[in-house]
């Protein structure tokens, strides 16, 4: 049972709560079908009925668990997740299916990211075009002193800005699940101390083919990234 200081708010018990149970239920410790009742979390967790009642809302929300009165909290299957939640990605990517996981990833961005590339350098406007010039200066600044948290931010900042400046709002919409891959590779230390100059480069030639207006050399610069991206991250994870 979790012991509680009287100074910690419902608000923060209910985000630690979720964070716990749904990566239990992710990794597993909770079969599919498996009936949980509310006084057997209050008591598993230490906190009130009102901390897991919203726990289990937001849980029900990802479709990980669904509750129905007199019936109790059921978990429910995979095929009921919403796979794309960034909570359920970053779940899953701590729990031992990480490198499934990373497979899977790595295969959807490999059918997305080319293809919003070639797409903004159709799209994207000169503010765009700027953002990622600068996300690419950040990441050489960032990569050279080691400063890995600072590099993370500026990689993100340049695959949110080509996936907005595809153009298609619903790979815009993707971009939280690219940030979730590319923050596990550094929260989970499956990134060299210093990134290599070499990816930088590919980033700096994507951008270059968006400025240029190049769909077929921005798709493939794209695609090149992805690729070292899987290929570097399952090599070093075990």
């Amino acid at each position: 049972m979790r012991h509680v200081s009287r100074d910690v708010t419902d608000e923060s018990l209910h985000g630690s709560v979720l964070d716990e149970l749904g990566a239990l239920v992710v990794a597993g410790a909770y079969a599919a079908g498996q009936v949980l009742r509310i006084e057997q979390l209050e008591a598993r967790f230490g906190v009130s009925r009102t901390v897991v009642r919203e726990a289990v809302r937001v849980l029900e929300s990802m479709g990980l668990v669904s509750s129905r009165r007199r019936v109790g909290i059921t978990v429910s299957p995979r095929t009921s997740w919403n796979l794309f939640d960034p909570r359920v990605i970053r779940w899953r990517l701590d729990s031992g299916e990480r490198a499934s996981l990373l497979r899977s990833l790595g295969e959807l961005r490999r059918g997305v990211e080319p293809v919003a590339a070639a797409l903004a350098a159709t799209h994207a406007t000169p503010e765009q075009c700027g953002r990622l010039t600068e996300a690419v200066m950040r990441m050489a600044v960032h990569g050279r002193s080691g400063d890995l948290e600072s590099y993370l931010a500026a990689d993100i900042l340049f695959h949110r800005t080509l996936l907005e400046a595809s153009g298609n709002d619903m790979l815009g919409a993707l971009t939280t699940v690219v940030t979730e891959v590319l923050a596990a590779r550094t929260h989970h230390h499956l990134m060299p101390a210093f990134p290599e100059p070499a990816v930088i480069r590919r980033h700096a030639e994507v951008a270059q083919a968006i400025q240029a207006g190049d769909p077929a050399e921005a798709q493939r610069a794209m695609g090149d990234i992805v690729d070292e991206a899987t290929s570097a991250m399952l090599g070093q994870d075990v």
